[in-house]
């Protein structure tokens, strides 16, 4: 977002057109950046979640600046759209013109109507509380835009990076944490008994809370980076996370000298058995979504789901054989041998699922571009045009129809895309098909 050239005397006509040229672009400049903040993922978050301390505080605060954010772009195009207008009167414009544009250009020439609530919510505009409207220069009104935006998307952004770390992570670790209880129980390692067991139940309550506090209320584990003015400038803070991360580590070693000293080779078995079963889960997965894709998408070639292998099972049960019978020279080679096995068949098999969904996700994404350029053309006036209309109620009928033709339905996409575009005056959409996308996504 950027900043219009200082106020002057009466302006020429050259000063005029470029002072134009220079706003065109600006505004577009501003409108791409509103755009992207409205469809931010982490917007979207914020606006559904139920937030709690410092969070919700900011995203009140924030909200009120996004929707304020919005009045300010309103105004400021029109205010273009009346200095091109004059501006269109004549080839050569008029002393009047030019001393109406040099008003409307430089001095405090728009007026927004004010909001007590939103002004009072905006983070820096308190002392525009409760007034009815103000008034403005393009170059203040600017400086306001750039400043509100700054922050909204600081707070949009850091909340953002949190939920998409810390939980994640959070959940991972309570899957290597359920693991490990189940191991230490198997080796008589339980609350109560054991220094390790009882550090499990804590870790167990520890990540309990504190992933429903990253959920609630994500700035209060962000950091701010020193010294850094942009936009969500910092990191999530992994301080309670990475100590209890420690501690499962610690817990996991203790139980991991305990194994070795009773159990080695029962528990490399018991590794070996999860990583087959999720293996097969996995490919029973992509069996079911064959399916479902099968069901709800024409015109598409679904990669066949293949069976687990019975090889890998039958060597399992030689291997608990070998341990059985305490024949740990030839156990040793064939557990090495069948860990690297099994984690191949799991690689393969979440790759099978990978490649059955495939249609599905693009379908996902046409119906996604469908809607974003709806809501665009809804705030340009346009939503009621009937050829608009047509052109949209053709593509939606198709991409929420089963089975849906992806080629026809993006076709259809895209003839929306280009009716759209030639009503705003934007340049036509590209005409990528589906293989183009599938070889740049795999480029």
């Amino acid at each position: 977002m950027g900043v219009t050239g200082p106020p002057g005397p009466v302006m020429d006509r050259d000063e005029v057109d470029r002072a134009l040229a220079r706003l065109g672009a600006e505004h577009e400049a501003i409108e791409t950046s509103l755009l992207a903040l409205q469809d931010h993922a982490g917007r979207r978050l914020l606006e559904g979640a139920d937030l709690t301390g410092v969070t919700k505080e900011r995203w009140e605060s924030a909200d009120a600046s996004i929707t304020l954010l919005w009045a300010y772009f309103d105004a400021y195009t029109d205010a273009l759209r009346s200095a091109r207008e004059i501006r269109s009167r004549r080839r050569w414009s008029s002393r009047e013109d030019l001393v109406e544009l040099t008003e409307l250009l430089r001095g405090e020439s728009v007026t927004v109507a004010g909001s007590a609530t939103a002004t009072a919510n905006a983070p820096t505009l308190h002392g525009a509380s409760g007034k009815l409207s103000e008034r403005f220069s393009l170059v203040t009104l600017v400086e306001r835009m750039n400043e509100l935006y700054a922050t909204s998307l600081d707070m949009v952004v850091a909340a953002d990076a949190v939920w998409s770390a810390l939980p994640a992570r959070i959940d991972l670790l309570s899957a290597e944490l359920q693991r490990t209880r189940q191991l230490a129980h198997s080796v008589g390692v339980r609350p109560g008994e054991h220094p390790a067991g009882d550090d499990l139940e804590r870790i167990t309550r520890t990540l309990t809370s504190l992933r429903e506090q990253v959920i609630s209320d994500p700035l209060a584990f962000w950091q701010r980076a020193q010294g850094s003015s942009a936009p969500g400038g910092g990191r999530p803070d992994t301080t309670a996370y990475d100590r209890e991360a420690r501690a499962l580590e610690d817990v996991r070693r203790e139980i991991d000298a305990v194994l070795t000293v009773r159990q080695d080779a029962e528990a490399r078995l018991v590794r070996l058995r999860d990583v087959l079963s999720r293996a097969d889960r996995t490919l029973a997965e992509a069996r079911i979504a064959r399916g479902e894709v099968l069901a709800k998408i024409a015109a598409t070639e679904v990669p066949v789901v293949s069976g687990p292998p019975t090889v890998l099972q039958e060597q399992l049960a030689t291997a608990a054989e070998y341990r059985r019978h305490g024949q740990w020279h030839r156990l040793s080679p064939l557990l090495e041998s069948l860990e690297q096995k099994a984690e191949d068949e799991l690689l393969r098999a979440r790759e099978s699922l990978t490649a059955v969904t495939a249609p599905l996700a693009v379908r996902a994404e046409l119906r996604g571009r469908l809607d974003a350029y709806k809501a665009k053309v809804a705030r340009h006036g346009l939503a009621e045009d009937p050829f608009l209309i047509e052109r949209y109620d053709a593509a939606r009928r198709m991409l929420w129809s089963a089975p849906c033709d992806l080629r026809v339905a993006e076709q259809a996409v895209l003839r929306y895309q280009h009716a759209a575009a030639e009503l705003l005056g934007a340049p036509r959409v590209p005409q990528h098909g589906l293989e183009d996308r599938r070889g740049e996504s795999s480029s």
